[in-house]
């Protein structure tokens, strides 16, 4: 399947921030503070279609708890939202989210994603529920779980919230407030794909322009080998000689099925792609690093939604036009949300990273012309770019105007 390679990365590069949660935790462990201990585990029984009064049928969702910073009982309430993977007790624990809590004495949460991690439906992943896992039901989660949350902790207006996300994630923390704007105050949507769009070439174009960018480490020379290489790959495979190719990449069979080999040559871009999306990341090579080394598909994906969301290939462009109209694209009419992207992330293309509401009085848009995918949802750390250190300082000054202004609008409401 495409992007197998691609998904490996992303896991990798997961996994990799994990490890480094764990060591900051640990340390933070050794000076005697005991920030596990702050960590609860739940689970919220969620309508498996909230649209329909006739489905009954619930599934468990997984969410934490961090109280550990939270300043009873007005404090501000911050949202993590989980995307196409598993959650964990560091992601109320570890991250830039985290790092503002703290300051602002804010309650922590993360909720895992429907049909990801421990949140599966009662059945598994039957093919006749996977119509159920989109990013409707997913907003609709979102919303019984802030009242939840609400009953739960005897939250009330008092209590600001503001969700945090990036990527898919970033998207749902966008959508929730467009779609729920009374419910949560302020949303920060890190590298954000909001625009739907079925033929997304224009990755590859931003991968390309990546490899060229001479600030983090790639050049025109680059580029061409990597052009160069792949044009080779295909002149052999065209000419009949896969055992040589196969052989070259270590591959575990002869790739002689056409269907193969389309596969073998997506599983190399996706190291390119993968390097590009998650540099700096330290997973496989850094640009600098493979650029280096260099110079000394989607009809597949789209085949799967017949068989897995009952969506026909022929209706496909119309659920694309829908979901944009639904949600608003890359010029959403949404107010109070940070769309934050990175200059050589490729997902930006459908994201939102020019200011489109003149009426605004602050800034909507963060644009960090050299860093990738998300890379402004890590803590703040000494060897951060300085573009990126002059981020994470924009996103903090946002979040913090919100809550002041939350509170001054709360303070006008009790005088009248």
């Amino acid at each position: 399947m495409a992007g197998r390679v691609l998904r490996k990365i992303k896991e990798r590069v997961r996994n990799l921030q994990l490890q480094k949660a764990k060591q900051h935790l640990l340390i933070q462990t050794v000076s005697g503070h005991q920030p596990l201990q702050h960590v609860k585990e739940g689970r919220i029984h969620q309508q498996l279609n909230h649209f329909s009064r006739q489905d009954v049928s619930t599934f468990p969702q997984r969410f934490f708890v961090n109280e550990a910073y939270w300043q009873r009982p007005d404090g501000p309430v911050f949202l993590f939202i989980g995307g196409e993977g598993p959650i964990y007790e560091f992601d109320v624990l570890a991250g830039h989210h985290v790092d503002m809590a703290e300051e602002h004495g804010a309650l922590l949460l993360a909720l895992e994603h429907r049909f990801y991690g421990d949140s599966i439906n009662p059945d598994g992943l039957k093919m006749e529920n996977l119509a159920d896992l989109s990013s409707q039901q997913a907003v609709a989660d979102l919303a019984v779980f802030h009242e939840y949350i609400s009953q739960s902790f005897n939250l009330s207006r008092r209590n600001t919230w503001i969700s945090f996300g990036g990527s898919y994630s970033g998207a749902l923390s966008a959508w929730f407030r467009g779609k729920f704007p009374h419910l949560v105050y302020g949303a920060v949507a890190s590298s954000a794909p909001v625009k739907a769009m079925l033929d997304f070439s224009a990755y590859n174009n931003i991968v390309g322009l990546s490899l060229m960018n001479e600030g983090v480490g790639g050049s025109g020379k680059c580029v061409s080998a990597v052009r160069r290489a792949f044009a080779a790959v295909e002149a052999v495979l065209m000419g009949g000689n896969a055992s040589k190719v196969s052989a070259d990449f270590g591959c575990c069979q002869i790739a002689k099925d056409p269907d193969d080999q389309i596969e073998l040559m997506q599983n190399l871009a996706d190291i390119f792609m993968g390097t590009v999306q998650y540099n700096e990341e330290g997973v496989l090579m850094s640009i600098h690093e493979v650029c280096g080394v260099m110079t000394n598909g989607s009809e597949a994906e789209t085949k799967l939604c017949p068989l897995l969301f009952g969506i026909s290939q022929h209706s496909l462009p119309g659920h694309i036009s829908f979901t944009n109209t639904y949600y608003g694209g890359d010029n959403p009419p949404t107010h109070r949300v940070l769309y934050i992207n990175g200059g050589i992330d490729p997902w930006q293309e459908l994201s939102v990273v020019q200011d489109r509401n003149v009426e605004e009085d602050e800034a909507q848009t963060i644009f960090i012309k050299d860093t990738a995918h998300c890379a402004d949802m890590t803590s703040r750390k000494i060897t951060d770019r300085f573009s990126l250190k002059k981020a994470k300082q924009e996103i903090e000054k946002h979040v913090a105007r919100w809550l002041k202004t939350a509170a001054e609008e709360k303070m006008e409401k009790r005088t009248l």
